[in-house]
């Protein structure tokens, strides 16, 4: 048969898209050779693989001491002599004017249950709440000036990780991930260390919102079974293998037929990383490995059962931050009452709090010094909100968003310093004033990231962890 009359009678009309599909195989082969070879390179879409700065980078990770509940500034860091002298008196009259408070149960001006003393050659006011801590005055740059714009814990606790005070946003941590990506290919870029506590607002505070699901917290419990299911037998991990491959064929078939898509490129790398994650765990947790005089330092064997806790988690964060962990977030240990959000039992409450992390904190700074990883690690510690220079009822403090304090230590950061000013009762904040949008911008820059260009475009618009606020406290930068 010629030719041209064999074509006219077996002539089929094929569209590209019923070509491309009853080509699924070879197709299918093309592209997984080409992603598998990608992968092998080191050059493929991985979500977490690490990305360039916008400029050099002063710090490599971060450590988030969040301290649930929002600890009162004037009994820690902001002192108030003024509250000695008119202690007892009604607040109406000695202070002026009064904000609404949270619970509207205004009793009287109350000092602090706490001795103040200068530490360093900075001189640095800090309470006696903190004796360990306080032998690092001139290592802490303490901002007195912070501000947030709500009164209650979970908008105030959305505020705080998101830069927004409604559910849904991506956390501080998943931006940075979103970012950076991570130089640990065992570990997650943003890891929780939960002590006991999730704050007010629940696991929002750590999720990736419109980012790609890479991106968000990872929770890991600071025991000897950090993750359910972390130690898989020979056999079980030989089963989880061969079902990874299948998973893998199936997701590059997918990819083949739809082209790139980010929630399966995200599945295949998140998969391989739970997978590499069940032996760089156990590993990681084992602090059997440390000295014992390591772990007296860090009060693994105080008879505070916190300080226990709190210890083991400040020993991991170093142990992250050696594997190239960006973002670490410690959590408030569980049993210690009301977190620090003392509403009564004022004493009690922040004592307890206070004997919890103390010494582990100051073991933290001073290991980090000693491993040369102080100037490449930002610490960050840090409440929602601060509290009141008068009573609620006898003996505690109502929420006060108008002035509190924190401190941050570490790479690019003038130690020995404090930044911005409240009035003289402590309760609203005259110079320097700033919001949780600074302190992000101020995070993100530090990281080698312009919070203005680290951008991510959602509900068509360029959203970003500042949104349209935020400025870097240049001030507190060391040249």
């Amino acid at each position: 048969m010629h030719i041209s009359s064999w074509r006219a009678s077996h002539s089929v009309s094929f569209s590209r898209r019923h070509l491309l599909q009853s080509c699924a195989n070879g197709f299918g082969a093309v592209a997984a050779t080409a992603l598998l070879s990608q992968a092998a390179s080191g050059a493929s879409d991985n979500p977490l693989r690490p990305k360039v700065t916008h400029f050099p980078p002063r710090v490599r990770s971060i450590i988030f001491l969040y301290m649930d509940g929002g600890p009162s500034q004037i009994d820690t860091f902001d002192y108030k002599p003024l509250l000695e002298k008119y202690h007892g008196a009604d607040p109406r009259q000695a202070i002026g004017k009064l904000e609404p408070t949270q619970f509207n149960n205004v009793g009287k001006v109350l000092k602090s249950p706490w001795t103040f003393r200068q530490y360093g050659e900075s001189g640095q006011w800090i309470s006696s709440l903190f004796p360990c801590l306080a032998q690092h005055a001139d290592e802490l740059c303490i901002i007195k000036s912070m501000t947030s714009r709500f009164p209650e814990h979970t908008s105030a606790n959305y505020f705080l990780h998101t830069g927004s005070g409604v559910q849904g946003r991506p956390s501080m941590g998943a931006w940075i991930g979103y970012g950076l990506g991570s130089e640990s290919r065992n570990l997650p870029g943003f890891v929780v260390l939960n002590g006991g506590l999730i704050p007010p607002g629940g696991l929002d505070n750590f999720n990736s919102g419109f980012l790609p699901a890479s991106y968000q917290g990872s929770i890991v419990r600071p025991t000897s079974v950090p993750i359910a299911n972390i130690h898989p037998s020979e056999k079980t991990t030989q089963l989880q293998r061969r079902k990874l491959d299948l998973l893998h064929q199936l997701d590059l078939g997918s990819l083949a037929q739809m082209g790139p898509v980010d929630e399966v490129e995200a599945a295949i790398a998140n998969q391989e990383l739970a997978f590499r994650m069940q032996s760089a765990v156990p590993d990681l947790v084992d602090l059997s490995r440390e000295s014992l005089t390591t772990q007296q330092q860090y009060g693994m064997h105080a008879e505070w059962k916190g300080t226990q806790i709190f210890a083991r988690q400040c020993l991991l964060a170093r142990r992250m931050v050696e594997q190239g962990v960006r973002f670490i977030e410690l959590t408030c240990p569980g049993g210690n009452g009301d977190r620090w959000d003392q509403h009564s039992r004022l004493k009690d409450g922040h004592e307890k709090n206070a004997v919890t992390i103390d010494q582990p904190i100051a073991a933290l700074l001073s290991d980090l010094k000693q491993r040369g990883l102080l100037d490449e690690t930002l610490i960050v510690w840090a409440g929602e909100f601060g509290r009141t220079p008068f009573a609620q009822g006898d003996d505690g403090r109502d929420h006060n968003q108008f002035a509190f304090s924190l401190w941050m230590a570490g790479g690019g950061i003038r130690g020995g310093m404090s930044y911005g000013h409240t009035d003289e009762w402590g309760y609203k904040t005259i110079e320097n004033r700033l919001e949780i949008h600074d302190l992000h911008a101020t995070m993100l820059h530090l990281l080698g990231l312009d919070h203005t260009r680290t951008t991510f475009r959602f509900s068509s618009r360029e959203m970003r962890l500042t949104d349209v606020h935020g400025n870097v406290i240049h001030d507190i930068l060391s040249t």
